[in-house]
């Protein structure tokens, strides 16, 4: 049976993971969380038993960025991801036979607004602000540990796509109460992740073991603002949206204790180094994603 260990794995994407590789894979999967019943995060003897010959190890650990960047919040979406890997990676150094592959998030917020052309891996430009700071100490922590058993892939995962959860409920919510115009201008672009595809890039890389490093995880298609609020206005038959200009926003995110850079940020990103190696989509075009995640 294969063991599959996932760490902060109780949110969204998490859920949807242990599920698949429990029925697809018939796998063995251990939480690492905050929760009761869950390995605990300071029981350093227990996170090394369970990485003890695992097949896999999953980190998607991390305070969730729908908050509004006050200092406090700041230090704890940073440290709920470095302190997170660290605690990983010096128990990876301590097991006998280590995990086979350790993949560890990121974020493809690391790349620079981008209206102009596509991010990858190779020729994509690093930004500037605090969600790319955020995201250069997470991978600067990831590959501080020269792992020769393990080996170590980052995933720069865009916005996450399913059904029952992530950002479906708030962009649906929106468009059938008549707010599914443009937001901001609307040129910004969108890049996009179907979780189960998600789940089968986990599986591709899995078993191309002359790979690693940093993935894109994105679809090949990204749409801009403008195009993702029009498919979502016609998949859920609204012919109508009211845009939102980017000062409603700001009052909007203020209220909602959010920010703005969630939905005005141009995320171009693409999975260059994911195609190249053969990869292929199930949804790689988004009106394909939204046609089976609202079916759902």
């Amino acid at each position: 049976m294969k063991k599959i260990v996932l760490a902060g794995g109780t949110g969204f994407i998490g859920t949807y993971l242990a599920k698949k590789f429990t029925k697809e894979q018939q796998a063995q999967v251990l939480m690492i969380s905050r929760r009761q019943g869950h390995i605990a995060w300071n029981d350093r003897e227990a996170i090394v038993a369970a990485l003890e010959e695992a097949d896999m190890l999953i980190n998607l650990a991390g305070k969730s960025v729908n908050c509004r960047y006050n200092e406090n919040n700041k230090e704890l979406i940073l440290k709920s991801r470095t302190e997170t890997t660290n605690i990983l990676g010096s128990a990876v150094e301590a097991c006998r036979i280590p995990p086979r592959t350790w993949f560890n998030a990121s974020t493809a917020t690391i790349y620079r607004h981008a209206e102009d052309k596509p991010m990858t891996e190779e020729q994509g430009e690093i930004g500037e602000g605090f969600s790319v700071e955020v995201a250069k100490e997470w991978e600067r922590a990831f590959f501080s540990f020269r792992l020769p058993q393990t080996r170590q892939i980052a995933l720069r995962i865009a916005i996450v796509l399913g059904p029952g959860g992530g950002v479906m409920t708030p962009y649906v919510n929106l468009v059938k109460f008549g707010l599914g115009g443009v937001q901001g201008t609307g040129k910004q672009r969108f890049s996009w992740i179907h979780v189960e595809d998600l789940y089968r890039m986990i599986l591709f890389l899995q078993g191309k073991e002359e790979l690693s490093g940093v993935f894109n995880g994105a679809s090949p298609y990204p749409v801009t603002n403008k195009e993702l609020m029009e498919q979502l206005r016609l998949a859920l038959n609204r012919r109508m949206g009211l845009p939102s200009p980017k000062w409603l926003l700001e009052l909007g995110a203020g209220l909602i204790r959010t920010e703005t850079e969630l939905v005005l940020k141009s995320r171009w990103v693409i999975p260059d180094r994911l195609c190249k190696a053969g990869f292929h989509f199930a949804y790689d075009t988004l009106n394909e994603a939204l046609a089976d995640i609202l079916k759902r």
